[in-house]
């Protein structure tokens, strides 16, 4: 049986800042519709990888192909109009702006010209768009922090805000970079309930970049580790755990040599 298209492919993608190669010769895919971790040790490249798949920085060499289709020569804004959306390790919200509005930032995308300029400062007070994003605000549990400035709101609402953001562009590929860092124990398991239920019933493909390794194990069914720029182990979550090579990675533990870059069996 043909498998599926991946949603995403990486293609031999090399990225070099100055004299350091960041990622080095990085070719993996995403399947449609699955959630997928892209894990490693600090320093692995991780987020150069997703800086590089939403057109932050250009690839030096390589292709980058949403649905086959190759979209390294698109600008960032082209990126997010074609489904691609993300959010940052660091929030990048607009702190002196309501959520609603912050949210209202994130429809630009689909929604250009001078109306879309203006929704965000309240020149068009009603229309669908604003009540989109007030819906959008209302399903995450967030309705009574509307119109709240978000400088003024605890660390975890911000996350859960620049979460609709990202979902407010109607994405086909999430991307998610360390979005549980931050949050206590009871907030992570609130992002992991809600990031399940957002892939099974909207059927938006995930690869999420963390560091705990129990939330990707409940939320991820694929597992691609990068150490140094490169993949050098790719599995479901039990087999990543047992893997020789990722051990050595973050531990330090000697493993038996390998070919670099393999499919865990």
């Amino acid at each position: 049986m043909t498998r599926p298209q991946p949603i995403l492919l990486l293609d031999n993608v090399s990225k070099r800042f100055g004299g350091l190669r960041v990622v080095d010769d990085l070719s993996f895919s995403v399947q449609r519709g699955i959630c997928t971790a892209l894990i490693g040790p600090n320093g692995a490249g991780k987020t150069t990888v997703f800086n590089l798949i939403t057109g932050v920085h250009p690839v030096d060499a390589g292709r980058i192909l949403l649905d086959g289709n190759d979209i390294g020569a698109l600008a960032s804004r082209r990126r997010i109009q074609h489904g691609v959306a993300r959010n940052f390790q660091n929030i990048r919200l607009m702190p002196h702006l309501s959520a609603l509005e912050n949210v209202l930032i994130g429809q630009h995308c689909r929604n250009g010209g001078l109306r879309g300029v203006l929704q965000p400062v309240n020149l068009v007070p009603r229309n669908r768009w604003r009540e989109e994003a007030r819906a959008g605000l209302a399903e995450a549990g967030l309705a009574q922090h509307e119109r709240a400035t978000v400088g003024s709101l605890p660390y975890g609402v911000q996350k859960r805000i620049e979460l609709v953001r990202a979902l407010i562009s109607k994405p086909r590929l999430l991307l998610l970079d360390e979005p549980a860092a931050g949050l206590n124990p009871a907030e992570t398991d609130l992002l992991r309930e809600r990031l399940a239920s957002i892939s099974s019933e909207r059927g938006i493909t995930m690869l999420v970049v963390e560091h705990d390794m129990h939330f990707i194990g409940a939320l991820c069914e694929h597992v691609i580790v990068l150490n140094f720029g490169r993949k050098i182990a790719e599995g479901t979550p039990e087999q990543i755990r047992d893997d020789a090579m990722v051990r050595e990675a973050y531990f330090g533990q000697e493993a038996t040599p390998v070919p670099e870059q393999r499919h865990a069996s």
